[in-house]
């Protein structure tokens, strides 16, 4: 047993060295080896504060996104409820009147006359008021295809015009008349004067409450009253028109135009050529 001992001890202090070397190994790998995992831990941890902000812009994205496709659907809705507001008709008749003036003074067979050169001899002024009628035909909403938004009617439209009522007439309105010998007593003449137009209108801005238009030209007929001294009183002419109307409520119109007319020339003297101004109300249908 004595012969044992001291080979017990050196095993044993044999293992403890072994045991000392082994652990002293070890030890780096081990704390190398937590240093990595803490290192991986941050990452993730860094990686996960990452996805986090990612994930709030995404949801901030989101409620923009929501609330932009909302205003896009409100728009969408004012637009169809301004669509359902504007007219659907296509046709228009209107009612006119306002100021009209004509470029020269009226003369005839019953006032300032040379036919009938006795009585009062007096002629009507250039200024007269007008009022009349008409109606729009729409013919096409894109000029047949060539321009979109832009409207082609066909007008038709008649108007009466007075400049005076109370002109004093020659021996031919005299009661009685002095031709026969009669006492100087002139009657009141009345110089009017009818037109009839045809013409068409273009009008602009298709879909717009607010629709500008113009008249290139369109056929005049005027009929005055009292005849020219030679019995005519039908004279035809060009007509030039600009105006706008707006589309008030429903069916209902309201605009505003100027137009021209011009003579061909002067009918037994008499020049019918001149201009109006005014409004009108127009019921679409």
């Amino acid at each position: 047993m004595k012969q044992f001992f001291p080979i017990k001890r050196s095993t044993s202090g044999f293992l403890i060295g072994a045991f000392g070397v082994m652990a002293a190994m070890v030890s780096p790998q081990v704390l190398a080896q937590d240093a990595a995992t803490r290192l991986l831990e941050e990452q993730v941890r860094t990686l996960e504060q990452q996805l986090q902000s990612i994930r709030g812009e995404l949801d901030k994205v989101k409620t923009d996104t929501a609330k932009d496709a909302q205003k896009v659907r409100e728009l969408e809705q004012s637009t169809v409820s301004f669509g359902d507001m504007a007219p659907k008709s296509k046709h228009m008749v209107f009612f006119r009147g306002g100021f009209a003036h004509n470029d020269n003074k009226r003369n005839g067979v019953s006032i300032q006359s040379a036919v009938a050169p006795v009585g009062a001899q007096d002629r009507a002024g250039r200024d007269a008021w007008y009022v009349g009628a008409g109606f729009d035909f729409n013919l096409t909403d894109d000029v047949w295809g060539m321009m979109s938004g832009t409207s082609v009617f066909a007008e038709l439209m008649f108007e009466y015009k007075q400049f005076s009522n109370s002109v004093l007439g020659n021996a031919l309105a005299n009661e009685p008349t002095q031709l026969a010998g009669g006492a100087l007593n002139p009657r009141k003449v009345t110089v009017s004067q009818f037109t009839l137009t045809a013409a068409p209108k273009i009008k602009f801005m298709e879909g717009s409450r607010f629709r500008p238009w113009v008249i290139p030209a369109g056929l005049a007929l005027h009929v005055i009253s009292p005849p020219s001294e030679s019995i005519t009183v039908l004279q035809p002419g060009v007509m030039f028109g600009v105006g706008a109307d707006y589309n008030v409520w429903k069916e209902i119109f309201i605009g505003a135009d100027a137009r021209y007319q011009l003579a061909g020339g002067k009918l037994d003297g008499v020049n019918v050529s001149g201009l109006t101004v005014g409004g009108y109300v127009g019921i679409g249908f």
